[in-house]
């Protein structure tokens, strides 16, 4: 399976990769003249083929367009800002598993030192989801949003359509509360159906290893959020995203 690469943009029949990623292209990959590769801008899928490989630039002409395919789930997550290795193999994964936006939450249980230094981590953050989107094969990265307060992302984010389409729509907040009703629940009924042109979107909030306050907990409510939970035992934060998202892909996606 040929590897892809994403580029700005295509210049007619042509196009280039540019700095970190055209020296991992050209020296550690050791890319050589004729060799096809995937590029793409986000929007539109062609075949390349290398022109030529240089240090800090690989140019390809462009072969053939290829299927670009629309995925039908479109997901938010809302996750809690945690231990940053643990949260950045949250990124990575959550980006293998489609997630389409990122927003970072800095709730009232995450450690205020790591809420801090959130900012300066961001375009780290940002590499991480573009190597794993490539990896992954997807048309383009997550968005990763500013991190925020979670009871402003709760009223902003619930109020918004996150997709301009029709179809099915969850806002869902996990919770290790005995009394919240499980994710099956939830989901249940709400697959779009194969005829639906319509793609289904869902908002996902994950807190932080302490748990939602009382008070992140009301504004989710008020923003429209259902509280659920994985089930009886208690999930780290990133055994969660796995989770609930493995199950969203299965019950909304293709």
């Amino acid at each position: 399976m040929r590897r892809r690469f994403f580029v700005e943009r295509f210049d007619g029949t042509t196009a280039a990769l540019r700095g970190e990623a055209a020296h991992h292209l050209g020296r550690v990959l050791r890319a050589q003249p004729g060799q096809l590769y995937e590029l793409s801008n986000g929007e539109a899928l062609w075949l390349a083929r290398i022109e030529h490989a240089g240090r800090d630039a690989v140019e390809f002409a462009l072969v053939e367009p290829l299927p670009a395919r629309t995925p039908s789930l479109h997901v938010t997550l809302l996750l809690a800002i945690i231990k940053f290795d643990r949260f950045e193999w949250s990124l990575e994964k959550a980006t293998e598993l489609g997630v389409a936006e990122i927003v970072p939450l800095a709730a009232a249980r995450s450690e205020k030192s790591l809420v801090a230094a959130a900012a300066k981590r961001a375009a780290r953050w940002q590499k991480i989801l573009l190597e794993s989107a490539q990896q992954s094969r997807r048309m383009r990265p997550p968005v990763l949003h500013p991190s925020t307060r979670p009871s402003s992302a709760f009223e902003l984010l619930g109020a918004r359509v996150a997709t301009p389409s029709a179809g099915a729509r969850l806002q869902l907040l996990l919770s290790e509360r005995p009394e919240a009703p499980p994710l099956r629940s939830a989901l249940e009924g709400k697959k779009t159906a194969p005829e639906q042109k319509a793609a289904a979107s869902a908002l996902l909030a994950v807190g932080p290893e302490g748990g939602w306050t009382d008070e992140e907990l009301s504004a989710a409510r008020a923003g429209g959020f259902l509280e659920i939970s994985l089930g009886p035992n208690i999930l780290r934060t990133e055994t969660a995203v796995i989770a609930a998202l493995a199950a969203l892909t299965y019950a909304l996606g293709d």
